[in-house]
Order: structure tokens, then sequence, then C-alpha cells
């Protein structure tokens, strides 16, 4: 008889080929929730540009004239507060997003799960795609604004998807874990709204990793989006390449909750069709 955890390798294996095969699948569900998004909108796909630069302008008014606010650092420019800010937020949102959506992805499709042949681990990478292209325009607004603001962008920027990468299995790994826990306790999606509004201010998004007294910085860097906040902003202000050492250590905690979580989800997913 073999043993649990050579079955539940198995399945994570058998898992991850299907995700290779039903690529496909993926972009064209992808292409159908952002176009459910938008239907019915007058501007449509615009929407996702003006969202935005609207929260940008909201950002640079508030810290820049009313809370007349600056980013610790040689800089003195209340603009560049809110620029740094904003990077902040679309990582954030980049994290948070298909978090929040997990707990509900089952749950919200069961014709998906009476379907056998369907792949419902797709489903959580979905969400991810569909926030990781609504945060791709908010970096190339980041990058034009910082641009004009700055005349210029450092080189590094182009470092950027690298500095994102470890985000991606960390994201799946959850994902699968809330989406496959979200069917059988109903409770999760709102507890899970709570924690990630609880680790936006466990996360440097408002303020830098420096500004931390020491002893309370080393427990924040231990979270991983906290590097990667860290990481995109030296990428984009100052030019600052990552600590490759940091970098690889989180690569290797996003992957190893990749595998945790999609196994969870593969040996739990047998019982979605009689709960639902």
């Amino acid at each position: 008889m073999p043993r649990a955890g050579t079955m539940v390798g198995a399945g994570t294996g058998t898992a991850v080929r299907s995700l290779v095969r039903h690529r496909h699948l993926l972009w064209q569900l992808t292409r159908r929730e952002l176009a459910a998004r938008y239907r019915g909108s007058v501007l449509g796909y615009l929407w996702s540009f003006l969202i935005p630069v609207l929260m940008l302008g909201v950002y640079t008014f508030v810290f820049s004239v009313a809370f007349r606010a600056r980013w610790p650092g040689p800089s003195t420019s209340r603009v560049e507060f809110a620029l740094i800010l904003f990077s902040g937020l679309v990582v954030f949102a980049l994290f948070a997003e298909p978090l929040n959506r997990s707990p509900t992805l089952i749950v919200s499709q069961p014709n998906y799960v009476k379907k056998i042949v369907f792949p419902l681990e797709v489903l959580p990478c979905v969400a991810l795609a569909t926030a990781f292209l609504n945060a791709a325009v908010g970096f190339i607004i980041l990058i034009v604004a910082s641009a004009f603001l700055h005349g210029e962008v450092p080189w590094t920027v182009v470092l950027l998807p690298v500095a994102l990468l470890p985000l991606v299995p960390l994201c799946l790994g959850l994902s699968w874990f809330l989406a496959a826990l979200g069917v059988f306790l109903r409770d999760i999606a709102p507890l899970v709204t709570v924690l990630t509004q609880v680790l936006m201010f466990m996360t440097p998004v408002f303020y830098p990793l420096a500004a931390i007294p020491e002893p309370y910085r080393r427990i924040i860097g231990l979270n991983p989006l906290a590097v990667t906040v860290e990481e995109v902003r030296g990428l984009v202000f100052y030019g600052r390449i990552p600590d490759w050492t940091v970098y690889m250590a989180c690569l290797a905690v996003g992957l190893a909750v990749a595998w945790l979580g999609l196994a969870f989800f593969q040996r739990t997913r047998r019982g979605f069709a009689n709960v639902l």
C-alpha cells in the first residue's frame, strides 16, 4: 500500500503537469474574468488605467498637501512620498487580491466541481494572473510618474519581474490552501479579509522598514511581502540591486508554501462535491 506522502507527492506532480497542459485554458479564463469585470461599463478596460491614476492623484494630494508628509531619507519631495507609498500599495494589492478571493473560488463555481475533467487547481492561478495584470498597469503608471518627476528612472526597473517572482509561488500556495479550506469552513472568507488588513500594517507600505525599531524590524523582516516591497522600492527609486541571499530565501519559502498548499488542495479536493 503506497504511503500518504507518496500519494500526495504524486498528486502534486499531476497537478503541476495539469497546470502546464491547461495553460491556454488559464489564459482564456483570465481574459473572460477581465471582460466580466468591465462588462456593461462605458469606459471598459480603460478603467484599469484610470483607477490607478486616480488613486495616485489622491495619494499625492493627501500626503503632499493635506499631511505635508515626507519619506525619511535624503529626498524632500512630498510628491515622491506619494509615489513610494503607491509602489507599496501596488505590491500589497498584488498579494492581497487573490488571497481575499481564494476562500470563495471553489464555492462560487459548483458546476466546475461536478465536472470531473475540469482542472480546479487552475482557478487560483486565474485569480493571481488577473491580479498581476492589474499590478502591471500600476507599475507602468508608477514608472512613468517617477520618470516625469526625476527626469529618468534607474536601469534597475528592468528587474521588477525578478523581484516579484517570489510572490508567485507564495500567493499560489496560500490561495490553493484557502480555496480548499473555504469549501469546508465558510467563515474563513471574512477572517482572511481581516487578516489581510492586519498584514497591510505589518508590511512596510506606509513606512520604511528602517523606521521600525531594531527588535521589531527583525520580526517584520521575516515577512516575505515586506522584503518584496523594499526590493521594489529599491529598484524603482534608488537603483538598488536586491540582496540575492535574502531573495533566494524568500523564493525558497514561496516554493515550499506552493508545494504544501497544492498538496493540501489535492488531498481535500475529493470531498468538494460532497460539501457543495
